[in-house]
């Protein structure tokens, strides 16, 4: 557990890694590192000090989704977020004039918040004009994470291009179409599993695995 309002820094997160990593494999079972940013998996495995590479050898999955069809989800991703209580989430840590550079204030969602919380007191204004603001943070929120997204696809890219990481790329686009356990299954889990279950006995890279 990290104090929400500290910085949890690349090097803390190759730190914490390590020791789970060893932990895990004491246990004779097979480590995964799952989600975060781009720029921490790419610390965490390039960077000499930890000297990553040369004590294991990487499995690397790249789930990814149609752009279009990723976009649409965000949008309901943000507004079943909204619906579930984010603008009261954001309400509890708000202070005016927050450095939001720092700790649990500088993720997508809070930021964006800002002026519609400072504004939602305001006596002066009606509820039609607060309306408008939060649905132009909405905005916001759903228009930051399309960029977000977009920087970590040329970071990907950039891995796979200049610093030569073999990487398997499943495309799961049909999990978002039909939204069915069985999509799941047979587009993600499958093939991952399937994956691992070679990846001792086989050096190919870079392949797209597409399931219909």
């Amino acid at each position: 557990e990290i104090e929400p309002y500290s910085d949890f820094t690349t090097e803390d997160f190759c730190l914490q890694a390590g020791i789970y990593i060893e932990k895990i494999f004491k246990t004779q079972r097979v480590p995964i590192i799952v989600g975060g940013t781009n720029s921490y998996l790419e610390k965490l495995v390039e960077d000499p000090v930890f000297m990553f590479k040369y004590k294991y050898n990487s499995c690397f999955i790249w789930i990814d989704v149609e752009q279009s069809v990723l976009n649409r989800r965000i949008d309901m991703r943000v507004d079943q977020m909204v619906k579930v209580g984010l603008v009261d989430e954001v309400r509890k840590i708000f202070i005016p004039d927050a450095d939001y550079t720092k700790g649990i204030r500088r993720f997508i969602g809070v930021p964006e918040m800002d002026r519609y919380l400072r504004e939602e007191t305001n006596i002066d204004r009606d509820y039609e004009s607060k309306q408008m603001i939060l649905q132009a943070s909405i905005s916001s929120i759903k228009r930051n994470t399309r960029m977000l997204i977009c920087n970590q696809l040329d970071k990907i890219q950039r891995l796979i291009s200049e610093k030569t990481w073999s990487v398997y790329h499943i495309i799961a686009t049909a999990v978002f179409k039909e939204y069915l356990d069985e999509a799941w299954t047979n587009t993600v889990l499958q093939p991952c599993l399937d994956i691992l279950k070679r990846f001792p006995k086989t050096n190919h890279h870079n392949i797209i695995i597409e399931c219909t």
